[in-house]
């Protein structure tokens, strides 16, 4: 039986990290610590690497920036590809 992969939010995950560190400064090892939150040690440290020390307002902001940019990015493409279409057609090599 396997379990339904579960996306967190940024306060969910600042919050377990939280919890994670208070379980671990108690002494519990870190595989007692990461079932009790059920993640897998990947996601502990790729966690642990994104949103370190953050805040959970913090954590939520960059979910929103990153989110912000890629849009612009995807606006900049794109652009950038109208302006290449427009200028071949300018010189006949259609």
């Amino acid at each position: 039986m396997t379990k339904r992969r579960q996306r967190h939010t940024p306060d969910q995950i600042v919050a377990k990290l939280k919890d994670a560190d208070a379980l671990l400064n108690v002494g519990q090892s870190l595989a007692q610590t990461l079932q009790k939150l059920e993640i897998t040690e990947s996601t502990y440290h790729r966690w642990r690497a994104q949103f370190g020390g953050m805040k959970a307002e913090e954590a939520k902001r960059l979910k929103e920036l990153e989110k912000e940019n890629a849009r612009l990015k995807k606006l900049v493409a794109d652009a950038e590809l109208d302006k290449a279409m427009l200028k071949e057609l300018l010189e006949g090599k259609w």
